[in-house]
């Protein structure tokens, strides 16, 4: 049919008229995030250009962000750009206290949020780290689970100080492990997030 638009084949530059999806902008977000994250403009710049990513309604909105990312001859095709992460091998000193810091920030008072921050910061550069942060996180969520349905019954109200103790132990023996570079697993935990 005369006049009516194609969609753009793989690899082929959409044409500026067409309409985006909420996954067009992501993508186009994801690579200013990347881009700011190695340090190639400012904060207002980042801003400015995240902005109009998330506001964009047509390709041709989101064309002179990728053209000012990637120049006229690389743009490319709109697809996530690869995620940093870190080659799995021997950890660093750094790695093995940030995972460690998963399991012991419970004995500090931070069950659930200390080991999902870690999880979600430096998780993402570095899968030791999220390793021992999903491990303690999943514990945790067991524990807090077991610690509100526990005291419905007698038997219950009694386990509940013993399993505290079991799970000071058992985080004191995770950030240990974290630290050796051993492979630490809680027993009797349900694995929700992975």
């Amino acid at each position: 049919m005369a006049g009516v638009p194609t969609p753009p084949g793989p690899g082929q530059v959409p044409q500026a008229h067409l309409r985006v999806t909420h996954q067009d902008r992501e993508h186009v977000v994801e690579h200013v995030k990347t881009a700011y994250a190695e340090g190639r403009f400012d904060k207002f710049e980042f801003d400015d250009r995240l902005e109009r990513a998330m506001t964009a309604r047509t390709h041709g909105d989101l064309m002179p962000i990728m053209t000012e990312l990637y120049g006229t001859q690389a743009i490319p095709a709109l697809v996530p750009p690869p995620a940093p992460m870190r080659r799995e091998g021997p950890a660093d000193g750094a790695e093995r206290f940030g995972a460690s810091a998963a399991h012991l920030l419970a004995l500090v008072g931070f069950p659930v949020v200390g080991p999902l921050i870690l999880m979600l910061t430096a998780g993402k550069t570095s899968p030791y780290i999220r390793r021992h942060a999903v491990e303690a996180l999943n514990f945790q969520l067991t524990l807090v689970g077991a610690t509100i349905l526990l005291p419905l019954t007698f038997v219950g109200i009694v386990l509940v100080p013993v399993i505290w103790v079991v799970a000071f132990v058992l985080s004191i023996v995770g950030g240990i492990s974290a630290l050796s570079e051993n492979a630490f697993r809680y027993p009797l935990t349900l694995r929700m997030v992975k």
